[in-house]
């Protein structure tokens, strides 16, 4: 059996390759292909035993000795364990025939002696990709204490290179490569959020880069405890598993509960990293909260930090209409206590010391001024220095008598407790109803260390937690389906596929610095479409590294995404208010543009320079960026060979945006790359154009334009 049987996509679909899932039948083996063939026996004409394949579920009882799929046991009411036959090591029949569609598959399954029952979902999505979940049912007596449930992805026997993500605060998503071998590559997100890694795995041919290599990407959708896992071993090929990594006990099932695993992605490629991209980007772009046109964003956190004062901010607002800005959000400082980051979290009111009339002097000034107004929250963190912890020291996530170690000067919210959530979603809902919000940044600057409820008996809170955030957000989404929500934590701690269906933008990163925000934003759309990602010009000399860039490297390096600015404007010259409307002016013009084609990240030979762009999906116009991002060891330049454009047609190169390109070596045509000169896209792809060696940390953007 072929899944999809009819391709999603007009791209490169991801298939699950299955033998009929018969009654009375163990699960069925699995194998990943990636085509653009249409024809299904095109795509396979052959046994499935000869192909890679593993089930779904791994299972102890199937003589496999890796780390299963499934772990768990039975507790009965009287406390004792391993009450039902073999409850430790299910084997999983089929039992009625699957219910399937063009679009989804559900394969049912079940052991009788264990008392559990199984559902496994595959779900083919736009753009190509497929999602898969299991749902575990406990149908006999007594609590079922499931310790582990991960989905398993077979990958083929060539793909034998790794690539995931390292990171920290200020310096997310850092690519890394490993050699799959026998035994065990494991990856486990214990912060109790998504985390500055972002868990996600790929593994592939040897080599693989953005445009060669047969490659399978694998991350889950939630923003809770993950885990990944490669493996294999001397008799079993090896496979991806993944799933939500379980404390002990947060999981007990009693007789009729159920618990889902969150759905798993699964992306396939021939051709390298980019068509995977693509495909995600695709499936994003159809989501309801997607964000059609990103307004100009200006946030005034670098600018005025705790120091809240009208007069300031409303200069800064003057300033920010004058050269286009769209939106104006207020940051950190506006509530109860909070005069910098230890005192006020929990507390969500305004703070008449400091805005004695209240917000609606900033708000209707912004909105005067033609501009959206967006406010800062943190709804999932209190401070031991507020009235809401002295009133309620219980509503703080612990494991004991005493509170877990601060993070940042403050704890964990338990929005597992009813009370709790209730206050949170009061305070917040009467904000928004008072002020005229358009945007909410929704911040969470501190992991879940220790994180019990006192609601469940300080038990592990983590799982519970997690959905009480997606409760929440949704809750209010629904009440205000006009805001539009931003999700930071810590920069980009909580960026996934499950917190993307709720929101509209995401803090990308609290590095500013240019430089750094490079690499970071060229990772970060291997998962995330570049209008979800907020990438903002900062101050000149940046506040976190203290180097200096030129107003041009700053735009060029933000441009691309959810575009904006972080930066103290009253200090800004004149000249410099000129050039951020030119470039604001260069935005609004192709942004339309820039967050519907297809990004691409370009493979070049000189590691010290960086090159991405975005081509139509009709090949018919590119925006290509060249990142000169350090000193060249050469003087040969490189070539830029653009991937997308339409073979047989002929093309004009010439510059864009502000930036007037200039090089160390060598004169630039005033016109482009190429001068008068036309190429054809299968030119441009294969050969490419030169550009010489220019300065450190300078840009150069190129349309390319079908004559």
């Amino acid at each position: 059996m072929l899944f999809p049987p009819v391709p999603v996509t007009n791209r490169t679909q991801t298939y699950l390759v299955l033998e009929d899932p018969a009654v009375k039948d163990d699960l069925p083996a699995v194998c990943v292909l990636s085509s653009s063939i249409r024809s299904e026996a095109q795509l396979f004409d052959g046994p499935v035993s000869g192909v890679t394949c593993t089930p779904l579920l791994m299972e102890h009882a199937l003589e496999v000795y890796l780390h299963p799929g499934i772990e768990g046991q039975r507790m009965m009411t009287d406390g004792a364990t391993a009450a039902l036959e073999g409850d430790w090591s299910p084997r999983f029949i089929v039992d009625r025939e699957p219910d399937k569609d063009e679009r989804c598959l559900a394969i049912h399954a079940s052991d009788r002696y264990c008392g559990l029952e199984l559902t496994t979902e595959v779900e083919a999505l736009a753009g190509g990709s497929l999602r898969i979940r299991h749902t575990l049912r406990n149908v006999a007596p007594g609590t079922y204490l499931l310790q582990t449930l991960t989905v398993r992805v077979p990958v083929a026997d060539d793909q034998t290179e790794i690539l995931d993500f390292a990171g920290r605060h200020e310096r997310e998503r850092q690519p890394r490569r490993h050699k799959l071998e026998d035994g065990a590559w494991v990856r486990e997100f214990r912060w109790g959020r998504t985390g500055f890694e972002g868990p996600v795995v790929m593994v592939g041919t040897p080599g693989f880069d953005f445009h060669h290599g047969r490659v399978v990407c694998v991350q889950p959708a939630w923003s809770g405890n993950t885990s990944l896992r490669v493996d294999r071993d001397s008799a079993t090929a090896a496979g991806v598993s993944v799933g939500e990594l379980l404390l002990p006990g947060e999981v007990a099932l009693g007789q009729g509960d159920e618990y889902s695993t969150p759905w798993v992605f699964v992306t396939a490629s021939e051709a390298g990293l980019d068509p995977i991209m693509h495909g995600l980007h695709d499936w994003e772009r159809t989501l309801s909260e997607h964000p059609r046109t990103q307004p100009v964003t200006l946030n005034v956190w670098e600018a005025v930090m705790f120091d809240h004062d009208l007069a300031k901010l409303k200069d800064i607002a003057d300033r920010a209409a004058r050269i286009g800005v769209e939106r104006y959000v207020l940051d950190d400082g506006w509530f109860h206590l909070r005069r910098d980051d230890t005192a006020g979290l929990g507390d969500w009111w305004v703070d008449p010391d400091v805005w004695p009339d209240g917000l609606s002097p900033l708000v209707d000034y912004v909105h005067d001024k033609g501009m959206q107004f967006g406010l800062w929250f943190e709804p999932e963190m209190i401070n031991p220095d507020s009235d809401t912890y002295r009133q309620h020291p219980d509503w703080a996530m612990r494991a004991r008598d005493e509170d877990p170690r601060l993070q940042r000067n403050q704890l964990v919210l338990d929005l597992t407790n009813p009370e709790a959530f209730e206050h949170v979603y009061g305070q917040m809902s009467a904000i928004l109803e008072k002020y005229r919000i358009d945007y909410v940044k929704w911040d969470h600057n501190r992991d879940l260390l220790e994180a019990g409820s006192d609601a469940h008996s300080r038990r592990p809170a983590v799982h519970e937690q997690t959905q009480a955030y997606y409760r929440l957000l949704d809750r209010l989404r629904q009440r205000f389906p006009k805001v539009a929500w931003e999700s930071c934590a810590s920069g980009g701690g909580r960026m996934d596929l499950a917190a993307i269906e709720r929101v509209k933008r995401f803090w990308n990163s609290d590095m500013t610095d240019a430089l750094s925000r490079q690499l970071i934003q060229r990772w970060t759309v291997q998962t995330i479409a570049p209008e979800y990602i907020g990438a903002h010009i900062s101050q000149p000399t940046s506040q976190q590294t203290r180097r200096t860039f030129s107003l041009d490297f700053r735009a060029a390096t933000a441009v691309f995404c959810s575009f904006g600015i972080e930066w103290d404007i009253r200090q800004a010259s004149e000249a410099d208010l000129e050039r951020l409307s030119q470039w604001i002016d260069w935005y609004k013009a192709n942004r339309d543009f820039l967050h519907s084609g297809d990004f691409t990240r370009l493979d070049l030979a000189d590691p010290a320079v960086l090159a991405h762009g975005v081509v139509a999906r009709d090949g018919s116009r590119a925006i290509v960026a060249h990142i000169q991002y350090e000193e060249s060891a050469s003087n040969r330049g490189v070539f830029l060979r653009v991937p997308g454009l339409d073979p047989q047609s002929h093309y004009k190169l010439t510059w864009t945006s502000p930036i007037e390109p200039e090089a160390t070596l060598e004169s630039l045509d005033p016109i482009g790359p190429l001068g008068q000169e036309a190429a054809s896209g299968e030119y441009l792809g294969r050969i490419g154009f030169r550009m010489p060696r220019c300065r450190p940390q300078t840009a150069r953007l190129v349309e390319i334009t079908r004559l």
